[in-house]
C-alpha cells in the first residue's frame, strides 16, 4: 500500500506530508490526498480488484491507508447496483440503476468515509475519535470504532431521528446533543478539534476521511463493465460525496482501468435547504447559507456545506442540473422506490428520487439516457419522518368472509377461492 504520498491545497496548491491537519495553512483552502498515479498503475488492475474483499479496501491502492494492519473493515461497500426496470418505465426511461447503499453495516452511505477516517485514525496514533453528524455518520463512526477499540465522540443538533440516537448509543460512543442547528455543532466541534488530539472524522482528519465516499464511483463503474454511467444523480449534505464522486471517476481513468468519461452529475436536495441547487440555478458560483433549515430530510440539513462551491463547479463542467423538491414530493420519491422497486430509503433517497422524476419533466434527462441513482440511506432510521405519509394497516377479524370482501374490495387480480375447501 502507501501510494498516498500526502496533501495538496484544491485552491492554492500548497503541498502537505500526510498528517493530521484541516485546512490549507496558506488560504485555508480544503486538501485533497495526492497519489502516485505511476505507482497505482503498477499494483491495480481489473484482475486485482476482483480478487480483493467485497468492501471498499478492494481499492485499497487508491485509499490513503498505507499499514494493511491499520484497516477497520466491518464491511462497508460494494452494495447492490439494482437495474431498476420498474422505476424507469413509472418515469418514462429506458435505463435506471439505484446504487443501493442502505444496505452498508449501519444503513448508510457513511460507513465508507467512516472505514477510512478511523483506520487513519489509528495509523496516527490518534487516542480516540469524533465526528459532527446529522445522523448518519455518527452510527458509522460510532460502529467503526466499536470495532477499533476507540473512545468515540460525536456531537449532533438536537431533535435528530430516534433511530439514528439509539443506534449511536448502542455502539457505546460518547452522544453529545447541542441546542441548535447542525452548523452551530459543527463550529463547536471545530473548535475542540482545534484543541486536541481527538481526530475528528470531518474536520481534522476530513482529508483523508471524504476519500472513502469515491469508492462509490468505483463500484458503478466496475458493475457496470468498466464503463461510468452517463448520468449520476446525488444527493447533497455538504458536497462532499459530489465532488468525491467526480473524483472517483477521474482516477480509475488516471489509473487506465476506464477510458475516458463523460458522466452527467447532477444533485438533489431538500427545498427546505437548498444552498447549493439555489446558487446552481440562480447561476452563482457560491452558496448562500440557510441560517434555519427547515425540512424532514435531516441528512442533508446542512445549511452552510463545506462543499457546496465546489459540488457548484463539478455539476457545470459535467453539464449536469439539480432540483430542490419539497418534502411533499420527497416523500413520495421514497413511496415510488419502495413500491417499484423493494428499496425503503430516507428521506435523501426520497429527495433524489423525486429530483429525477422533476428533471424528467424538466427536459433535464433523456428517455434513452442512462441515470444511477445514489441511495445513500435506510427509510428503517427514519421512521418518524415517513410512517405519517404512509396508508394504515387493514384491521380485520379473524373471519374468511370478512377477508374475501377485503380482497374484492380492492381488487385484487387474479386471486380465486377453491372450492370445497
Amino acid at each position: 500500500m502507501g501510494n498516498a504520498i500526502g496533501l495538496k491545497c484544491r485552491e492554492c496548491g500548497e503541498k502537505y506530508p500526510n498528517k493530521i491537519i484541516q485546512a490549507c495553512g496558506l488560504c485555508f483552502g480544503p486538501l485533497d490526498v495526492i497519489y502516485d498515479f505511476e505507482e497505482v498503475k503498477e499494483k491495480i488492475s481489473k484482475e486485482s480488484v476482483a480478487r480483493g474483499p467485497p468492501t471498499i479496501w478492494r481499492y485499497k491502492e487508491l485509499l490513503p491507508v498505507e499499514s494493511e494492519a491499520a484497516i477497520v473493515d466491518i464491511g462497508a461497500g460494494y452494495t447492490p447496483l439494482l437495474k431498476a426496470d420498474n422505476l424507469a418505465q413509472a418515469l418514462g426511461l429506458n435505463e435506471v440503476y439505484v446504487k443501493n447503499d442502505s444496505v452498508n453495516p449501519t444503513f448508510s452511505f457513511k460507513d465508507r468515509p467512516s472505514s477510512v477516517a478511523v483506520s487513519k485514525a489509528i495509523e496516527f496514533g490518534a487516542p480516540a475519535v469524533g465526528a459532527a453528524s446529522t445522523g448518519n455518520l455518527s452510527g458509522a463512526m460510532s460502529a467503526h470504532a466499536a470495532k477499533a477499540r476507540l473512545p468515540c465522540f460525536i456531537f449532533i443538533p438536537e431533535g435528530l431521528e430516534v433511530s439514528k440516537v439509539a443506534q449511536t448509543l448502542a455502539y457505546g460512543a460518547h452522544l453529545i446533543e447541542i441546542d441548535g442547528t447542525y452548523d452551530e455543532v459543527n463550529r463547536f466541534a471545530t473548535e475542540i478539534a482545534l484543541t486536541s488530539n481527538i481526530a475528528f472524522a470531518n474536520i481534522n482528519a476530513r482529508p483523508y476521511y471524504v476519500e472513502g465516499s469515491k469508492t462509490l464511483a468505483f463500484e458503478i463503474t466496475e458493475q457496470l463493465g468498466w464503463k461510468a454511467p452517463e448520468h449520476v444523480i446525488v444527493p447533497i449534505g455538504s458536497g462532499a460525496l459530489l465532488h468525491a464522486t467526480w473524483r472517483g471517476f477521474n482516477e480509475f481513468a488516471e489509473v487506465g482501468l476506464i477510458d475516458k468519461w463523460n458522466t452527467r452529475i447532477s444533485a438533489a436536495q431538500p427545498e427546505g435547504c437548498a444552498p447549493v441547487i439555489n446558487g446552481l440555478l440562480e447561476g452563482k458560483n457560491g452558496v448562500k447559507p440557510v441560517e434555519k433549515p427547515d425540512t424532514i430530510c435531516k441528512s442533508l440539513a446542512i445549511g452552510d456545506p463545506a462543499d457546496g462551491y465546489y459540488a457548484i463547479q463539478v455539476i457545470r463542467s459535467t453539464k449536469g442540473s439539480g432540483r430542490a423538491p419539497s418534502d411533499e414530493k420527497i416523500l413520495e420519491g421514497i413511496n415510488l422506490l419502495a413500491k417499484t422497486e423493494g428499496v425503503y430509503t430516507e428521506p435523501a433517497g426520497g429527495a433524489v428520487v423525486a429530483s429525477l422524476k422533476q428533471l424528467v419533466e424538466d427536459g433535464e434527462i433523456d428517455r434513452d439516457e442512462q441515470v444511477v441513482l445514489l441511495i445513500t440511506g435506510n427509510g428503517l432510521k427514519t421512521q418518524e419522518s415517513i410512517t405519517p405519509s404512509l396508508p394504515k394497516p387493514y384491521k380485520l377479524k379473524p373471519d374468511i368472509e370478512v377477508f374475501r370482501e377485503l380482497v374484492n374490495k380492492v381488487k385484487t387480480k387474479g386471486v380465486k377461492w377453491l372450492e370445497g375447501v
